[in-house]
C-alpha cells in the first residue's frame, strides 16, 4: 500500500512538472485588501470587548450607588443605632453589604479589563500604523 501512495505522489509531481505551470500570486492591492481586512475584524472584536465592558461597568456602577444608597438609609443616623435595630434590619444590612462587595470587586475587574483591552487596542494600532480604520457615518 505505501508503494501505491509513492506511485501517486511522482504521478503527481511528474504531472505537473510537465503541464508547465508558472507561479501565479495575487496582486499587491488585493494582498493589502485582505490584510487591512484581517487587521479591521481583529480590531472590530477589541472595540466591541471594550464597548461592552465600559457598558457593564456603567450599569454596574449604577446599580452599587443605588444599593449604597438604600443601605445608608436603612443603617439610621443615631449614634447607638448598631445596639437597638432590629434583627430584621441587621439581616438586611448584611444583604446590602454583600450585593457592595460584589459590586466592587467586580467593578475592579472590569477596571482590569477595561484598561487590558484599550492596551490591546493600542498595540494592534501602533503595529499596523498604515491601517486606517473605516470612518463612521454620523
Amino acid at each position: 500500500m505505501f508503494q501505491l501512495f509513492l506511485r501517486a505522489r511522482a504521478h503527481n509531481l511528474l504531472g505537473s512538472c510537465r503541464e508547465d505551470k508558472t507561479f501565479k500570486a495575487r496582486s499587491a492591492e488585493r494582498d493589502a485588501e485582505t490584510d487591512r481586512g484581517r487587521i479591521g475584524a481583529v480590531l472590530a472584536a477589541i472595540e466591541t470587548a471594550l464597548q461592552e465592558a465600559e457598558r457593564e461597568q456603567a450599569g454596574l456602577n449604577r446599580r452599587v450607588d443605588d444599593a449604597l444608597a438604600r443601605a445608608s438609609v436603612t443603617f439610621g443616623n443615631g449614634t447607638d443605632e448598631y445596639l437597638e435595630r432590629e434583627p430584621l434590619d441587621n439581616h438586611h444590612q448584611d444583604l446590602f453589604a454583600a450585593d457592595i462587595s460584589n459590586g466592587q470587586r467586580r467593578l475592579k475587574e472590569l477596571a482590569s479589563s477595561i484598561a487590558h483591552l484599550k492596551f490591546v487596542k493600542t498595540a494592534m494600532l501602533t503595529r499596523f500604523p498604515d491601517f486606517k480604520p473605516p470612518q463612521l457615518n454620523s
